[in-house]
């Protein structure tokens, strides 16, 4: 029998799609590994079951070239397709530049789109698995991440229909919300200085620790997550799965805790107090 088959996006080195890659090496399938630079993942060549090839998810063309590259070595089929790429903007609401914005949904969102629809062909061949890495930040809304939240909230959303509308042709769609995990999306993150008329210059120091991924929370080694992930899609598994630290969590607490508890956590957590007093203090 011909090993099973898996193209993952956002596969540059430090990240969630890295250690999937080698995850699933390790397992014994053919693995694409994508990422917009070749030059970021170079080291994964070492595996022999590991086809490198650039994408950008946000390029229809790019998309298409690699759908016949990997038409073209399976006969027509992928068993697996890994939605990972995204990309992390860190800025309070008001402050938000809408251009950062909608590039982020070109990744996060619609590039998940583009890539399931041109990929739907082999994946009804091989009645294969979607799966989409969803994040806790879809359920928990933590300040200064509003549009991120917004883009993984709007991933979650995506997903249960379109695993009802693949049902009939046989496709399962696998949703990996996913909890804090070590990797280096914060720091590709853009920049993160304040407008000087901005009414949250008090947590600048605080937008700087996010950036820098200087904040203190426990985090699930990447290859550890990836060992679990790439275990629930083997094992079949469809609809919503909860990997990494803080995932199961956030789920139970937006659920059960009232919500002004969630709010005075999430206040004191990122600093909010400061922004009440300098605003009480006209600074």
């Amino acid at each position: 029998m011909a090993p099973k088959t898996v193209l993952i996006t956002g596969c540059s080195e430090g990240g969630i799609g890295y250690a999937l890659a080698v995850a699933f090496a390790k397992r014994q399938l053919n693995v694409f590994a994508t990422a917009r630079d070749l030059t970021k993942m170079q080291s994964l060549s070492k595996y022999s079951n590991i086809t490198l090839l650039a994408l950008d998810v946000t390029d229809p063309t790019q998309i298409a070239t690699v759908v016949e590259q990997v038409s073209t070595k399976t006969g027509g089929t992928l068993d697996y397709l890994v939605n990972n790429s995204g990309v992390l903007y860190i800025m309070p609401a008001l402050d938000s530049d809408i251009e950062e914005g909608k590039k982020m949904f070109e990744v996060n969102f619609w590039g998940v789109l583009r890539m399931t629809q041109a990929f739907s062909p082999l994946l009804v061949a091989a009645k294969g698995t979607v799966v989409n890495i969803g994040s806790l930040l879809g359920y928990l809304y933590n300040p200064y991440l509003s549009i991120y939240n917004a883009s993984k909230t709007a991933l979650h959303a995506f997903d249960e229909p379109l695993r009802l509308e693949l049902k009939p042709l046989n496709v399962k769609v696998l949703t990996v919300v996913t909890g804090a995990i070590e990797t280096s999306i914060h720091v590709n993150a853009p920049g993160v200085k304040l407008p000087e008329k901005s009414f949250y210059r008090a947590v600048q120091n605080r937008l700087n620790a996010l950036k820098t991924d200087e904040v203190k929370v426990k985090r699930t080694e990447a290859h550890v997550y990836a060992e679990k992930v790439v275990n629930d899609v083997l094992g079949g598994a469809s609809g919503k799965t909860f990997r990494g630290s803080y995932s199961s969590i956030a789920k139970y607490a937006t659920m059960y805790l009232p919500t002004f508890v969630t709010d005075s956590l999430l206040t004191q957590a990122s600093d909010l107090d400061k922004v009440t007093v300098s605003v009480k203090n006209g600074k």
